[in-house]
């Protein structure tokens, strides 16, 4: 199975570099890379987060494969912060682990691959949390689960799932699964399309505070707008690191000023 789930990790490798799908390396830092995934996860994925249709320039100013952040409207990409040798260094790290469940874990922390789009189409979206839902289908779909059985579930921050663990943040973590635990959940629907707000809409429970929390509301009322999984995912991400956030001290924000 470790095999079969670093190809999940490593399938997308190309967009690191910019590099069609067509024109795409086989191997990268000595590894094999943009091998297909199995049993429609990368597919089922996608559609989860972008139209499936001819794709087209959605923003025109941007065509590059660096991420917009719908939080702040800049570029994820920083000169200082991604150097073409930090980034190939970093990006290397990342795909050269041998283990599947430590490549998870490493994915779920990557601050580099935030800094890529799942396509230069939507710059919005995110390779980070897109090649995690990809890693989550595909480990229910080997698991013999339909799409139509899975949810998105609410755990516990640092509960982390091996596979099926899309988000690890602060105060939650969020998992694409059958077996709730117990845990608020919320079925994904019949079939992959851009359903991330039905579906949050959808939870039993909320893990937000939006009877008192301002930055909350906002999150929440945000989170009930955006279509797209990764896109959604990666904005719950920016938000909880936001320099003016709602965890940082006056002493942290005046560093930003």
């Amino acid at each position: 199975m470790n095999d079969v789930m670093l190809t999940a990790f490593r399938h997308d490798a190309h967009k690191f570099t910019g590099e069609s799908h067509a024109n795409a390396r086989p191997e990268f830092a000595g590894v094999r890379v943009n091998q297909t995934v199995p049993q429609g996860a990368d597919g089922d994925a996608a559609a989860l987060s972008r139209p499936q249709q001819k794709p087209e320039q959605t923003v025109q100013t941007h065509d590059t494969h660096y991420r917009l952040s719908l939080l702040t409207g800049e570029t994820a990409y920083s000169r200082g912060e991604f150097s073409r040798a930090t980034t190939e260094s970093e990006v290397s790290d990342l795909l050269r682990i041998e283990d599947a469940e430590t490549a998870h874990k490493q994915w779920l922390k990557s601050d580099v691959a935030a800094a890529f789009n799942e396509s230069v189409y939507h710059p919005y979206t995110s390779l980070k949390f897109h090649t995690l839902l990809v890693a989550a289908l595909l480990d229910n779909y080997r698991g013999d689960h339909e799409f139509g059985d899975l949810r998105l579930i609410v755990d516990n921050a640092g509960s982390v799932v091996p596979f099926r663990t899309v988000f690890d943040g602060d105060r939650f973590a969020l998992r694409i699964d059958v077996n709730t635990d117990g845990n608020p959940s919320a079925h994904l629907g019949s079939h992959p399309w851009r359903s991330w707000a039905a579906t949050w809409n959808r939870l039993t429970v909320h893990p937000l505070d939006t009877d008192h929390d301002k930055y909350d509301m906002t999150l929440d009322a945000n989170l009930r707008r955006i279509q797209s999984w990764s896109t959604a995912l990666q904005y719950i991400e920016d938000f909880e690191n936001w320099s003016y956030g709602p965890n940082k001290t006056n002493e942290e924000i005046a560093q930003y000023e």
